[in-house]
């Protein structure tokens, strides 16, 4: 579904103290932004920032940095933030170049429902493909823990197969996330839609050491 214009995006964007407007300065300092030394997570693609906002408000002790490259829909989240959050901050950029906003610094990234991209030659524009968890290596600190979440069958497949050839262990993978209680799951606003309409969602929880 297209995502409808919303026409005072640029004053909603500019105008939130939760906006980093160049973050590509903070690349390896993004503690000195939250100043404290709390792990660092993200989350590529944040959509309406349910997900990140909850997080956030549930988790003081953790900087949470949403990432969405679609300028109405970053102002629908920015417009969702309460006040006397300081541990989240919101950026406007194309994942493509993530090594590029971060480096030995993120604890963990979130994939929520991402574009499964399904046509061969897009590959490398998938989340899970090689070209990215190149990038995440980069910018992850001694280990790399990916958190993946999707409706997408043939995308958690390929997921799955992706992160096991590239030496990923897997310390949670359910594909009824819905029935699965021995998590927190916080939902974003289109698991809570397709979970009203029992779509089946998937979630793998995995990790890597880092090569020294």
């Amino acid at each position: 579904m297209r995502q409808r214009n919303v026409k005072n995006k640029e004053e909603i964007i500019n105008n939130s103290k939760y906006y980093i407007e160049n973050p590509l300065e903070f690349r390896g300092k993004w503690n000195e932004v939250f100043q404290n030394s709390h792990p660092i997570m993200i989350e590529i693609g944040t959509g309406k920032g349910n997900f990140i906002i909850e997080n956030a408000k549930k988790h003081k002790e953790i900087n949470y940095i949403g990432i969405e490259k679609n300028d109405s829909i970053l102002a629908l989240a920015l417009k969702k933030i309460p006040e006397g959050i300081s541990n989240l901050r919101m950026l406007k950029f194309d994942a493509f170049f993530i090594d590029k906003l971060f480096f030995n610094e993120v604890s963990l990234i979130y994939l929520n429902f991402s574009d499964p991209w399904p046509k061969k030659r897009h590959e490398k524009r998938r989340l899970t493909s090689l070209n990215f968890l190149k990038k995440y290596e980069i910018i992850s600190k001694d280990k790399v823990n990916i958190s993946m979440k999707t409706d997408n069958k043939d995308l958690f497949s390929y997921s799955i197969l992706m992160l096991n050839n590239n030496d990923y262990k897997f310390s949670l993978l359910t594909f009824d996330l819905e029935n699965y209680k021995d998590i927190e799951n916080i939902k974003t606003e289109y698991e809570e839609k397709f979970t009203k309409l029992n779509s089946s969602i998937y979630l793998v929880i995995a990790t890597k050491m880092k090569n020294k």
